[in-house]
């Protein structure tokens, strides 16, 4: 099946991240590394200075603890952390580590995610690689 799989997570409710972890359980090969990566988008300037001085810090290490936690149910996972913009930082991750299948988690699409666009559809449009769609 895939080699490394990477699995971008999202802790937002509309997205089902323990079902992407399930698939990629799944779809790895024995011995196969699986990758769960949070990216945490950068707050403006103007936003930051009303926000208690350690909100970053704290923040980033309950996100840690959290994927270190949905990682240890996995053979040869990882969590990671990383900050960036959410669809590019995930396909430049994936293309620098020779990830073969990203599994991306995605809500229903609105009129919104037409004009807008989304994560998940940035991901789909730009990989190198297979991507598996959990809905």
């Amino acid at each position: 099946m895939y080699s490394h799989i990477l699995v971008p997570i999202s802790f937002d409710e509309d997205r089902d991240a323990a079902g992407a972890v399930d698939v990629a359980k799944v779809l790895a090969d024995k011995g196969g590394k699986v990758t769960l990566i949070h990216v945490m988008e950068q707050i403006p300037g103007y936003a930051i200075s009303y926000m208690p001085q350690d909100y970053l810090r704290d923040a980033r290490a309950a996100v840690e603890e959290e994927l270190a936690q949905m990682a240890g149910g996995l053979e040869n996972g990882q969590g990671l952390v990383v900050v960036g913009h959410s669809g590019r930082t995930i396909l430049d991750w994936a293309e620098e580590n020779g990830v073969d299948l990203i599994v991306i988690a995605s809500h229903r699409p609105g009129m919104q995610n037409l004009l807008l666009g989304s994560t998940a559809t940035q991901v789909v449009r730009h990989a190198h690689c297979a991507v598996h769609v959990i809905r």
